[in-house]
């Protein structure tokens, strides 16, 4: 049977500098009518079991380790005795939330996971977390992004970029090198291309990490050797 895509929206609260914002977090399931894959099972367990009805779950990929990804794996895994995937860089993150089990399966960069007639490929893009990753799906045309690169772009983390050149380096050299019409599918908010966010990447790079900033003077590079700290590499016309 042919894949399709499903979400499952979940709500949940997190804490930035003592101050509780409400944020709403992305479950995508992707499957037939007979088996599913549920990446990045969060927060709500019964919800996301809601949307999967009868059908076998195969896996539980995470994209990272975080606390609101993770919290709903253990039990989307456990009726199916589905396994749960997790890179490696990320075990520390996963050990804050769960403290007796560990997930079945090191996820490495290139791996593939099946489900019905479609693959996954892994894609390792580190940045807000050490072990993040995104999913590739050709068939489908949709890279499941995680945190790494959301619609308005680069994800954070309470609030911050705690690895901006690394995570900036996923997204120039893995990400943006899928086609254009790739559909990006994130862990938080709304769907967006590639195309729509490639736009912007020259002003991420210089510092503007706000899609369409009003900025009246010119932003200073967050990184702290500018493109070269992300290893990337810009040709520039010479005025």
């Amino acid at each position: 049977m042919t894949a399709r895509i499903e979400r499952v929206v979940t709500e949940g609260v997190v804490d930035i500098d003592g101050v509780e914002h409400k944020v709403e977090n992305n479950t995508w399931i992707v499957g037939d009518d007979e088996e599913v894959i549920v990446i990045d099972a969060a927060r709500d367990a019964e919800k996301i079991m809601e949307k999967v009805g009868e059908r076998e779950v195969l896996a539980v990929v995470c994209t990272h380790g975080l606390a609101d990804h993770v919290g709903a794996a253990i039990e989307v895994a456990a009726r199916d005795e589905a396994v749960i995937a997790l890179h490696p860089k990320d075990r520390r993150l996963w050990r804050e939330t769960w403290r007796e089990t560990w997930p079945d399966i090191d996820m490495e960069d290139e791996g593939i996971f099946q489900v019905a007639d479609v693959e996954l490929e892994v894609m390792a893009t580190p940045g807000v977390t050490h072990g993040g990753v995104s999913l590739y799906c050709e068939e489908l045309g949709v890279v499941f992004s995680g945190k790494t690169l959301l619609a308005d772009g680069p994800g954070k983390l309470g609030g911050e970029y705690p690895a901006l050149a690394d995570q900036l380096t996923s997204i120039g050299e893995r990400l943006f090198t899928l086609p254009h019409e790739t559909r990006v599918l994130p862990a938080h908010g709304d769907e967006t291309t590639i195309g729509e966010l490639e736009r912007y990447f020259d002003d991420w790079i210089s510092g503007s990490l706000v899609r369409d900033a009003d900025r009246s003077e010119p932003a200073q590079s967050p990184l702290p050797d500018g493109t070269a700290a992300a290893g990337i590499k810009l040709d520039l016309d010479d005025d």
